[in-house]
């Protein structure tokens, strides 16, 4: 027996040795290491004394993302965890547990596993009312945002701030990373005018936050007025892409399946708002665009003569399963995302669509319901580009608004 833990020792001293020496690991530790670790605010949460919530009855706002780094649900760590009285649970777009698909309603019921109540917070009812809250003391929110304006969840969050504020109870942010990085912000700042849930807010497309930044923004500055509290990560830094973090990533909505999705969303996802299908039904949404009035070879052709940078541009050909164009054979591009740190998502986007509404004057449209508009943030893009401004033009527009909310985003940066 000692023969053999003294050469166990030995194996381990030499391991540690050839570690610490290894060129790989020297100055790395940071974002790979033990004490490098991003750790998200649920994980945070749970680390501390958390005598604050004795005797307190919480509400969970989440859905599937909402996960610690061994993929457990934090609906089941709260649940569990002998401090905390878990008493209702409160789901998005798609649901707690991501059943439901783009667009659907989504109903309220009593989660199988736990047997809590679980209140839809999306279809008739966007802010929690007295009723749903009345079995709560403190409002915790844990879901993975994407960094688009357009994306529903960081409005969900602030329509539960504001029922939090109406109903003296207390906010907490369970903070978690923006996917597509901290530092790049693009796109127009969104007209008051032009408000709706897929952008509450004037903030840029590409914000370059991460939800708890967001939350203390719009607490203030849009003068909510919440009991808030930030539980902020560990270690993550703001140049982190989400495959930086190590973190095990869970797909935050049915069309957004990896994270590549999320850095092309901030371009492909205006293509909602016209004829063109953005690649719903196909297991690469977002990343094809295509109709079936469009000639692959020349899309692609023309947009990559535009040599925007960090994409290229493939031809393809695909049949979306649903939604726009479903069951119909389609063309378009694959946009491949080949340097994500200069790749320019809002440019890039705006460059697909004029370029198709230049190459198909006949046949492209922008849909009737407004959406792009909302989208976009404004109404004068659209005339623009129908009346045969360059995207430099454009871009020069919105520069001034986006250098303004530069300036006062920094007040609100927790990283």
């Amino acid at each position: 027996m000692k023969k053999s833990a003294s050469l166990i020792l030995a194996s381990i001293l030499i391991i540690s040795t050839l570690t610490a020496a290894s060129p790989v690991n020297q100055g790395k530790q940071e974002s790979t290491g033990k004490k490098g670790k991003v750790k998200t605010g649920i994980e945070t949460l749970l680390s501390k004394n958390l005598s604050w919530l004795k005797g307190k009855k919480v509400g969970l706002i989440t859905n599937p993302t909402g996960i610690d780094a061994s993929m457990k649900s934090s609906v089941d760590l709260l649940f569990e965890h002998p401090s905390i009285n878990l008493t209702a649970l409160y789901g998005p777009e798609h649901g707690v547990r991501g059943d439901a698909q783009a667009g659907e309603g989504v109903e309220s019921y009593t989660d199988e596993k736990t047997g809590l109540p679980v209140y839809s917070l999306y279809g008739k009812t966007r802010k929690p009312t007295p009723e749903m809250l009345r079995d709560v003391d403190v409002l915790l929110f844990d879901i993975q945002d994407v960094g688009s304006r357009y994306y529903t969840y960081i409005y969900t969050m602030a329509y539960a701030m504001e029922a939090s504020k109406e109903n003296n109870i207390p906010f907490v942010v369970l903070d978690r990373p923006n996917p597509i990085g901290g530092l790049k912000v693009e796109g127009p700042v969104l007209e008051p005018d032009y408000a709706s849930f897929v952008g509450l807010y004037p903030i840029p497309l590409r914000h370059g936050m991460t939800t708890g930044e967001l939350a203390r923004m719009f607490n203030k500055e849009f003068h909510i007025n919440a009991e808030l509290t930030v539980i902020k990560m560990k270690n993550w830094k703001r140049y982190m892409t989400f495959d930086d973090t190590k973190l095990p990533f869970v797909l935050p909505s049915p069309n957004m399946p990896t994270v590549d999705s999320t850095f092309v969303y901030p371009a492909t996802g205006l293509v909602e708002g016209t004829n063109v299908s953005e690649g719903r039904g196909t297991t690469k949404p977002f990343e094809l665009i295509g109709a079936p009035y469009i000639n692959s070879n020349e899309l692609s052709d023309h947009l990559n003569r535009l040599k925007l940078k960090g994409v290229q541009f493939r031809p393809v050909s695909f049949t979306p399963t649903f939604s726009k164009h479903a069951g119909t054979l389609s063309h378009g591009v694959q946009l491949h995302v080949t340097d994500r740190t200069s790749f320019e998502a809002v440019k890039t986007g705006l460059s697909i669509i004029k370029a198709i509404h230049d190459l198909y004057p006949q046949d492209f449209q922008f849909l009737q319901t407004g959406s792009f508009d909302k989208l976009i943030g404004n109404g004068w893009i659209k005339e623009d580009i129908m009346t045969g401004s360059s995207i430099k033009h454009i871009m020069k527009r919105y520069h001034h608004d986006l250098n303004l909310f530069e300036k006062k985003r920094k007040g609100y940066l927790i990283y």
